[in-house]
């Protein structure tokens, strides 16, 4: 938590006395710094006086400009300094949500933060756009780099990328190489990175595309596919189950479970019960099928490196692949022992 010396109630209170009553109280109803503190539209304070919303923003400017040429703002030169001191320990450039709260939980607070800061001539606001939050910075030219950096890093990024923290914080960056040293502790490259709203972390702390269902695990489906993929081999599909519930924290019954690992092709029976990634390269189908596709992808193969291979793409015993094995309707053997595919 970011510590100030001042209260920014008080504070705004003072630079709002300044104002006529009327402009005092379309600022008032504007940023939500009464009891209600729901922030009013331009039309519905409009409404309120009878006035268009254009002349409502007139007065909002207005009265911000008049407050700037006050003795009363010069008087408050401190809370500014401190409020820009504050930016920058946090890295210079930083999402509106995260800045106020790194001040305070209070919300209601917050509405007289955010009229500081909009008041306070040295600082920046970007809106919110398809790629970025709402964001507060002091550097234009820290800030295109952050955010040439930030679609860099996007671009680099595969539709169902999953990377770990440290590797994203690593990549992030080898593309921030002409931001100064003093910028790059993890701390404010992970304030960075969660300005972007186009890369984004799953609950597991992996990153990835924000679109990705990977990282925006939506169904059963994919909380099974981040449980597998986390456990790095084949798993029961109760256990899968298990983990859904202790990792996510959603209800998952074990027959829905396998039901949804049946149908995706994300996933490939391996073994009894046994689950697996198709991305891992195991052969999808039974047993039979998987004995099929080595012999296509080796020629003729004697039954021990047949076994062998297969063993390599499923749990099973060595027996259910010799009765597989010995179907004349799929295999044959030849005089030296080798099985083919029957004609």
């Amino acid at each position: 938590m970011a510590v100030i010396t001042f209260k920014p109630k008080q504070v705004t209170k003072r630079l709002l006395a300044v104002l006529p009553e009327r402009a005092c109280d379309v600022m008032v109803s504007r940023y939500g710094l009464g009891k209600d503190t729901e922030r009013m539209t331009l039309e519905a304070i409009g409404k309120k006086y009878n006035i268009t919303r254009e002349r409502v923003r007139q007065i909002e400017n207005h009265a911000i400009q008049a407050i700037r040429k006050s003795k009363d703002y010069q008087k408050e030169k401190k809370a500014f300094d401190e409020l820009e001191a504050v930016l920058h320990t946090l890295g210079g450039l930083v999402s509106e949500e995260d800045l106020l709260n790194h001040i305070t939980k209070d919300k209601s607070t917050h509405n007289h933060l955010n009229l500081l800061f909009i008041l306070g001539e040295s600082f920046k606001r970007s809106k919110e756009d398809e790629h970025f939050k709402h964001r507060w910075f002091i550097d234009q030219d820290l800030s295109d780099k952050v955010h040439s950096s930030l679609h860099k890093l996007y671009a680099n990024l595969s539709d169902n990328d999953l990377v770990s923290e440290q590797d994203i914080i690593r990549s992030f960056a080898e593309h921030l190489k002409e931001v100064s040293d003093e910028y790059k502790q993890e701390e404010i490259l992970k304030r960075w990175l969660a300005l972007s709203k186009a890369i984004s972390k799953n609950p597991l702390g992996e990153w990835g595309k924000a679109s990705s269902p990977n990282v925006n695990a939506k169904g059963m489906r994919d909380y099974a596919f981040l449980v597998i993929r986390k456990h790095g081999s084949p798993i029961h599909f109760t256990e899968v189950a298990k983990q859904i519930e202790k990792l996510f924290k959603k209800k998952a019954h074990v027959a829905t479970t396998h039901n949804e690992l049946i149908k995706d092709p994300r996933f490939v029976l391996v073994g009894r019960g046994l689950y697996a990634l198709s991305e891992w390269g195991y052969i999808s189908g039974v047993v039979k099928d998987v004995i099929r596709k080595v012999i296509e992808q080796n020629g003729p193969l004697q039954k021990d490196k047949i076994i062998e291979k297969v063993l390599k793409e499923r749990y099973v015993k060595e027996n259910t692949i010799m009765v597989n094995l010995q179907n004349p309707k799929f295999f044959k053997k030849d005089k030296e022992g080798r099985y083919s595919l029957s004609a």
